[in-house]
């Protein structure tokens, strides 16, 4: 039993340091550019979940320089970010209770009606 765990406790820590060897091959990457609202820590949870409380991709809020503030949905997204936020922080609680799916269920503009044929009777 104690060969198994120390197999075991070897075989975590190999692997531990060959992906940490695997990181720095490729060379840390820079933080993005233009950042102001997520961090460098938060930015990339925060584009997925976009993605799927949207059904969108990158390219709906953003041209090959992803730094660039041309196209007016990225503003939109910061404008939304700070919605979210703000409703969030007045939870005693401190718990995220309202996010992008929470309106947009899938859909690039939120529903602002139920859909016709909903009402039940």
């Amino acid at each position: 039993m104690r060969i198994i765990l120390s197999l075991l406790l070897a075989a975590t820590a190999s692997m531990s340091l060959f992906a940490q060897d695997a990181g720095k091959k490729g060379g840390a990457k820079a933080p993005p550019k233009n950042l102001q609202i997520l961090t460098p820590e938060t930015y990339r949870a925060a584009m997925q979940s976009f993605t799927q409380a949207l059904g969108v991709q990158c390219d709906f809020c953003h041209v090959a320089d992803r730094s660039s503030d041309e196209k007016e949905e990225k503003k939109m997204a910061r404008m939304m970010l700070t919605m979210a936020r703000e409703i969030n922080s007045k939870f005693p609680d401190g718990k995220q209770h309202v996010t992008c799916y929470t309106c947009h269920r899938g859909a690039q503009e939120p529903l602002t009606a139920p859909p016709a044929g909903d009402a039940k009777q």
